[in-house]
């Protein structure tokens, strides 16, 4: 990341949140202790005015009000790593894939683990949906911001889903 980097902090549900951007787009959203966090640098500039769009969307989906993000993103990544994530954002709100049916639908089956470690390497967590990717045999399997918030997450938006689905 370079120095012209806007930040902000927002709480949630599953802890503060710190969103960075290029001052065009959304370049990472990273939760406390996740891995691959960054650390702001003095030469990066707090601005909460540019990130309100960004806040307001995701307070209403922590409300349960919001299951589609409409934000610029700007994710930096190899194109294979991006396509990954392309992906991911076509998975519904309440849903999961597997790592398989993932790699199948970039267009490679047999790359599953490098799918898992374009998925891992998403710095846009939440928006770009990484939670929603499991295990071949349903289980959760490792998530940069822990597998409890995963779970969370999972949890969370199959709730959701029920209520509006009744």
């Amino acid at each position: 990341m370079n120095q012209n980097i806007l930040f902000t902090k927002l709480d949630s549900p599953i802890g503060e949140l710190l969103l960075t951007s290029n001052g065009e787009a959304v370049t990472g959203l990273f939760m406390e202790q996740h891995k691959g966090e960054p650390m702001p640098i003095k030469e990066w500039r707090r601005n909460d005015k540019w990130f309100r769009e960004a806040a307001r969307q995701l307070r209403a989906y922590f409300a349960g009000e919001l299951t589609e993000f409409d934000l610029p993103l700007a994710a930096a990544g190899t194109e294979f790593q991006r396509r990954v994530w392309a992906e991911l954002l076509k998975i519904p709100y309440g849903s999961t894939i597997n790592y398989g049916e993932l790699a199948r639908r970039v267009g490679n089956p047999k790359a599953s683990r490098a799918v898992g470690a374009a998925n891992g390497e998403n710095p846009i967590s939440i928006i770009i949906p990484c939670h929603r990717v499991i295990g071949s045999n349903g289980k959760l399997t490792g998530y940069g911001g822990g597998i409890e918030r995963k779970k969370f997450l999972l949890e969370f938006e199959a709730g959701v889903s029920v209520k509006k689905n009744r």
